[in-house]
């Protein structure tokens, strides 16, 4: 069965830097880092301590607030280091490999019964990779979802394609959708692009939607409020389809391995393309620069994480990008007709006159953090059936009730990373959610 879902609002960034579909294997890293920062809501409670030796798939900790969920290795090797920060708080937790990666073993799936299936995904790593709306945290594994949805394409810019990624890999994602669906009363839902020629069709008892428009199209909140908007009480599960090639894995070969296809862009990289790695591998090892000032990024330029010297790449990213570092002073920047600078305005900008222009733009915001500034503009990019600039001030001014009133159960802060690229008040936008949904959790729940 399929769907087509058309998005007229929206942005897309067209910048320079996109991977070619060049294959290299990344030399094995010397160095493994896992950053508990990656899960959000997650108050992690070691089971490891430092010189301690692992297995790939062993545990390393586990939520406090949900014992059950295990958090694993993705190599084997010792425990080098434990970083912790301000009241011992645990920021990474750093892996000396081993040459050759030992496997924990796993035994198969003992039954298709619905709790036997959680409590195998749970003890063996495989549930960090499933989360929930609303609040977009990791899935509580004692909820029963009203929906599952698997986003199948990321419109975001210099994004991995994700037919690529996965097209060798249709035994393990189509084993991982058939176990899945066990979780669920209905079928599963997955969004493609609407020209996608994806194996992922051929796959019964799913909805396809056939999804075309401008980023934000690719992410999942933009299907979830056309198909099966989210009211009070509701309960979707949301996955990653690159996330369903390592819960395929385990499921199919009883070992976690923890391979990603990335793709490595930005107008800063010297031969875009994709490279095969590890999750928690340095990036150095794989990465080649050519220019020397430039912002790293594990994930997309809009929603990433900004690395540093020492840089691992993150959990769930599947492309790594580097731009240049917009610290240069431009005088009169300001004032002065741009012709190489990307804006929705058309006040002494011309992007407008050139749609299919690609850019190479760095990470200069133009301007300081200010008051907010109703322009309207918010609206125009913005494809839910939801009021951006009235939720982001509900969540300022934490008024749980409009909150709830206006939509916040159906967001992410993902949802307003175009909204924060063109504000002209520099707010950040994807923060200002991110706290307000952890205050509705923590008050509501």
């Amino acid at each position: 069965m399929s769907k087509d879902i058309v998005v007229k609002k929206g942005l897309d960034l067209r910048l320079i830097g996109a991977p070619s579909f060049e294959i290299e294997e990344a030399k094995f890293s010397k160095d493994f880092s896992i950053y508990p920062s990656d899960f959000h809501g997650v108050y992690p409670k070691l089971i490891v301590k430092e010189k301690d030796s692992i297995k790939a798939g062993e545990a390393l900790f586990f939520d406090k607030n949900s014992e059950k969920v295990m958090f694993v290795s993705p190599v084997s090797g010792k425990i080098k280091e434990i970083v912790r920060g301000d009241r011992r708080k645990v920021l990474e937790i750093k892996i000396e490999p081993d040459k050759n990666i030992s496997y924990k073993k796993i035994e198969k799936l003992k039954s298709e019964e619905p709790a036997i299936i959680i409590d195998f995904l749970v003890e063996n790593g495989l549930w960090p990779f499933i989360k929930q709306r609303p609040y977009d945290v990791i899935a509580d594994p004692n909820s029963n979802p009203k929906e599952i949805f698997i986003s199948g394409f990321d419109s975001s810019p210099l994004s991995a394609d994700f037919d690529f990624i996965t097209k060798n890999k249709k035994e393990s994602i189509s084993h991982a959708i058939a176990i899945l669906s066990k979780l669920c009363s209905r079928p599963i839902n997955i969004s493609l692009r609407k020209e996608s020629q994806s194996f992922l069709r051929e796959l019964s008892d799913v909805i396809i939607h056939n999804v075309s428009g401008p980023h934000p199209s690719g992410n999942l909140s933009t299907i979830i409020n056309k198909v099966c908007p989210i009211n009070k009480g509701d309960i979707i599960w949301t996955l990653n389809l690159p996330d369903l090639i390592i819960i395929g894995k385990v499921l199919l070969e009883g070992k976690f391995l923890a391979e990603r296809l990335i793709a490595i862009a930005g107008s800063s990289v010297s031969n875009p393309k994709y490279v095969k790695t590890l999750i928690g591998s340095n990036i150095y090892g794989f990465l080649k620069l050519n220019e020397k000032n430039s912002r790293i990024i594990s994930g997309n330029v809009l929603t990433g994480t900004k690395l540093g010297s020492i840089a691992h790449l993150r959990y769930y990213s599947n492309e790594v990008t580097a731009i240049p570092e917009g610290d240069d002073y431009d005088l009169f920047g300001w004032a002065k007709p741009m012709f190489d600078k990307f804006s929705v305005s058309r006040a002494l900008t011309f992007s407008w006159l050139f749609p299919d222009k690609k850019y190479d733009l760095n990470t200069n915001t133009n301007g300081e953090h200010r008051a907010f500034v109703v322009t309207g503009s918010f609206e125009e990019v913005f494809p839910l059936d939801i009021y951006p600039m009235q939720i982001l001030k509900a969540c300022m001014y934490k008024d749980l009730d409009e909150m709830e009133t206006l939509g916040m159960y159906e967001v992410s802060p993902e949802d307003f990373a175009l909204t924060e690229f063109i504000c002209v008040s520099k707010q950040p936008h994807q923060n200002i959610i991110r706290e307000g949904l952890d205050l509705m959790k923590k008050e509501i729940g």
